[in-house]
């Protein structure tokens, strides 16, 4: 009542338009409060629904499988309740010691590769399904948020370990693909067996944990190309540009250079000294370690293609600020190593992954060492040939060129302007070098798997007796 008085006294000491106006301004606010409450109003009656619509699919599945049952057992049949297949249960007070066996314990990649791949993840989501199963939200909380706090802790502890953070990233996407797999949601069931169809979750939706074991994905991602950058980056220059894999090339190196005594593994005495082999063996070890723990070829390839493009930055990178190898003998060897490196993609399978094409740029430049530079022709090849090489690094690479002998002319100035005239209209990027920190954006495709969830073997020796088959 005072506040109604305070606006009539107000109200009364305004001119006639003013006391219209004031009027107006005031029925807009009440009119505008009153749809900001409908509407709130209606955001939560909309969400009831939905959350009302799901619990009604649930009974109405449980009705049906309840039948079912009434059904066999009339007519005779005793059959064990399939939705109770394909789950684990555990004590609350056992979570911590099913936590540290699977994960921060000393199980390791090691002793569970040899099984089952991704046997933590399906263990983990099938502990997931019983807890859901009976309904208990805390055991699901409780149970997923320790399990990815611990795989943090691990790969934290075990940040420039390959294999562990391999290990991690195949289990952390496979119980992505399990949550997504049996979420119920008719878009990720398409390809499940009627019998994966019965162990979907009854009672929660556990969207927002799919999205934090995305992301966590991601990160693990990231640490295993950071890992594996470091342990090839001190091989590229060497494998790449110094060593002499074809033998016939041995000792032709351009005047006023030495040789290098690089063909080895190791120089005696000297700084480590890697071939194109070591490099390739190396990449080999990554491969076979991420397709041993059951990580997605999809996954695989990427990486492949993430350590092919440093490959490519690093080598594009020296041979740019080297003029000891911008020679004809250089571009056959650069030449003759990323045919091997394109001819490992296809022996494994990988060349649909696009790492093949990350090369194209030092494929581009061995060639370019390797063609005529001297006419109005040659300069024409070349610039329809270094497609993926700017015009400062074609520049680059043709005032370095070293003649092999007295008999080979020095690229002369003429011919480089000639080849800056033709490229003028491109307009490159300034910079002359490859960023080597450039990462692709990884994609986790949703791979379901055929495995099913009851024929699951757990071996003895991982020690987890306490769990409780249903």
């Amino acid at each position: 009542i005072e506040k109604k008085q305070e606006i009539l006294n107000y109200t009364m000491s305004l001119s006639p338009e003013a006391q219209v106006e004031y009027s107006v301004q005031q029925e807009i606010t009440r009119l505008t409060n009153d749809n900001l409450d409908l509407k709130e109003l209606v955001e939560k009656l909309e969400k009831n629904e939905r959350k009302l619509k799901k619990q009604l699919r649930i009974y109405m599945k449980k009705v049906q499988e309840l039948e079912a049952s009434q059904a066999a057992a009339v007519t005779g049949r005793s059959r064990p309740e399939l939705s109770r297949q394909g789950m684990l249960e555990y004590y609350k007070e056992d979570e911590a010691l099913l936590i540290k066996t699977l994960i921060t314990g000393k199980t390791g990649p090691a002793r569970v590769s040899a099984t089952v791949p991704c046997l933590p993840a399906y263990i983990l989501f099938m502990c997931i399904r019983h807890a859901d199963y009976i309904n208990d939200d805390q055991k699901v909380e409780s149970l997923l948020t320790s399990t990815i706090n611990a795989i943090k802790k691990v790969l934290k502890k075990n940040n420039d370990d390959f294999e562990m953070t391999s290990f991690w990233l195949a289990n952390t996407s496979r119980l992505l693909h399990c949550l997504k797999q049996y979420s119920g949601d008719e878009v990720f069931m398409t390809q499940n067996t009627a019998k994966q169809n019965e162990h979907c979750l009854k009672n929660f939706d556990l969207a927002e944990y799919r999205q934090v074991l995305s992301d966590l994905s991601i990160q693990i991602y990231q640490q295993l190309i950071k890992v594996a950058e470091g342990i090839i980056q001190p091989m590229i220059v060497s494998a790449m540009l110094e060593s002499e894999s074809i033998p016939s090339l041995a000792g032709v190196k351009p005047m006023g250079y030495r040789n290098r005594s690089s063909s080895m593994d190791t120089d005696a005495g000297g700084p480590t000294s890697y071939t194109l082999e070591a490099l390739i063996r190396q990449l080999g070890q990554f491969h076979g370690t991420m397709r041993d723990h059951g990580l997605d070829p999809e996954i695989v390839g990427q990486v492949v293609r993430q350590l092919f493009h440093c490959i490519n930055a690093v080598t594009l990178n020296n041979l740019l600020l080297r003029k000891d190898v911008c020679s004809w003998s250089t571009g056959m060897q650069l030449r003759y190593n990323t045919s091997q490196m394109e001819e490992w993609l296809r022996g494994n399978n990988l060349y649909q992954s696009k790492a093949a094409a990350t090369l194209e740029p030092i494929i581009q430049a061995a060639q370019l060492l390797q063609v005529k530079k001297k006419t109005s022709q040659d300069a024409e090849a070349i610039c329809s040939l270094c497609t993926a090489l700017t015009m400062q690094q074609i520049v680059k690479i043709l005032n370095l060129y070293t003649p092999l002998n007295e008999f080979e002319e020095r690229v002369t100035v003429s011919f480089i302007r000639n080849i800056q005239n033709r490229l003028q209209e491109r307009n490159d990027p300034p910079q002359l070098l490859v960023d080597t920190k450039h990462t692709f954006p990884v994609l986790f495709p949703y791979t379901p798997s055929a495995l099913s969830l009851e024929t699951l073997h757990i071996p003895a020796s991982l020690g987890l007796d306490f769990l409780i088959r249903v």
